[in-house]
């Protein structure tokens, strides 16, 4: 009986210790940045039923940036209307959830000039702040430990480094060969971020610990490249392209092109759903000038994370530009601004059927809030 039970001790405790090596190993963090419960998603905190107390006095709303009206459109979720319209800065390009929660930034670039601008909003009355001037801000997002906000001066070819809370510059890293820097998303450890670069056709990793710049990666098509997602895993990245049409597919430790998923005309906006599964890749259907290239439609394709593969494609009744956006808190609602339609689109994400919300002059990046998530990494809600 002895030896059988050793035996039997002996086959338990190797499969033990295989099933210990196919396990995910805990992430080690750079300092400051809060850790990573689940290596296998780092979505695992924005699921519906996540929502951080900081956000408990938050107004359910929908924040819509004008771009050639210079001003927010605000509307209420649960009756689909609007409630709200304000002046902001010049071109208003996205609105930016910060690091801590507490406030929603509206980027206005002016299109490179000097009186480029950042307006803060106050989610729990939804009115803006006082604006404050920041040179070229296209985009904005968060360092993982929150110490900076990373001003995207996209016709500058550079990223400033600034307080998350005054705006004070800090520093500069400059991305020469990254002409259209314009959208981001990082490693699952924080320390390397990578930025597209939409009028070069590729990528641009940075090292965040040390201040510079890696690499640069020419995507195979020479393409547009625009927004770019982490899998849930942390292991590859998947960046929309607009004038390929689809998404290629990155390898995150060797920053190498390893594939390419087609999608839909116009490849523009991602955004994961609620329990890290899928990803809804938003088709404007139209150039960047808002050109029907080939008379297709604008649609929704969704990827399913697991095999890389679109399952459904929602195409938007009678054309449409989708654009950005984000889900809704509970997921249930993709939220995306119809770039060259003046409307935005509330897609239900069970049946993909489309309800229209006319709002200002060239919507872009909007930001649904809250949202569930620890902290924000910017942009329309990269959430973590």
């Amino acid at each position: 009986m002895v030896p059988k039970l050793r035996w039997i001790a002996s086959i338990v405790g190797l499969w033990a210790g295989v099933a210990a090596a196919q396990g995910a190993r805990p992430v080690e963090t750079v300092p400051g940045m809060p850790p990573v419960p689940d290596p296998t998603n780092l979505y695992s905190e924005t699921r519906a039923d996540k929502l951080s107390p900081t956000v408990a006095g938050a107004l359910p709303r929908v924040y819509v940036p004008n771009r050639q009206g210079n001003d927010v459109t605000v509307i209420d979720p649960a009756t689909m209307k609007v409630v709200d319209q304000f002046a902001v800065g010049i071109n208003p390009q996205h609105v930016v959830p910060s690091w801590d929660l507490k406030t929603l930034w509206v980027t206005n670039n002016a299109e490179g000039r000097p009186d480029g601008s950042l307006t803060p909003i106050d989610p729990t009355t939804g009115k803006p702040g006082k604006t404050i001037m920041v040179e070229d801000p296209y985009n904005m997002y968060f360092t993982p430990d929150g110490k900076s906000a990373i001003v995207v001066a996209e016709a500058l070819k550079r990223l400033d480094f600034r307080d998350p809370q005054t705006m004070a510059l800090q520093y500069s890293i400059a991305v020469p060969q990254c002409k259209g820097i314009n959208h981001a998303d990082f490693s699952i450890d924080g320390r390397i971020v990578i930025f597209t670069c939409e009028f070069q056709g590729g990528l641009a990793r940075i090292d965040l610990v040390n201040r510079k710049v890696l690499g640069y990666l020419k995507l195979s098509r020479g393409g547009m490249p625009q927004d770019i997602r982490s899998s849930p895993d942390g292991s590859t990245f998947f960046v929309a392209d607009m004038k390929a049409g689809g998404v290629f597919v990155v390898d995150g430790a060797t920053f190498t092109e390893t594939g390419f998923i087609k999608t839909g005309i116009g490849t523009h906006g991602l955004y994961p759903n609620r329990d890290g599964t899928r990803l809804y890749v938003a088709n404007r259907g139209q150039d960047h000038v808002g050109n029907n290239t080939s008379n297709g439609p604008g649609s929704v394709s969704v990827i399913d994370f697991a095999t890389n593969a679109v399952v459904v494609t929602w195409d938007i009744p009678g054309g449409g530009s989708p654009d950005m956006g984000n889900v809704s808190a509970d997921g249930g609602t993709l939220w995306l601004s119809g770039r060259y339609d003046d409307v935005v689109y509330a897609i239900n994400t069970i049946n993909g059927e489309v309800t229209k919300i006319p709002v200002g002059t060239e919507p872009h990046g909007l930001a649904v809030w809250p949202q569930p998530g620890r902290y924000s990494l910017g942009h329309t809600g990269n959430m973590r």
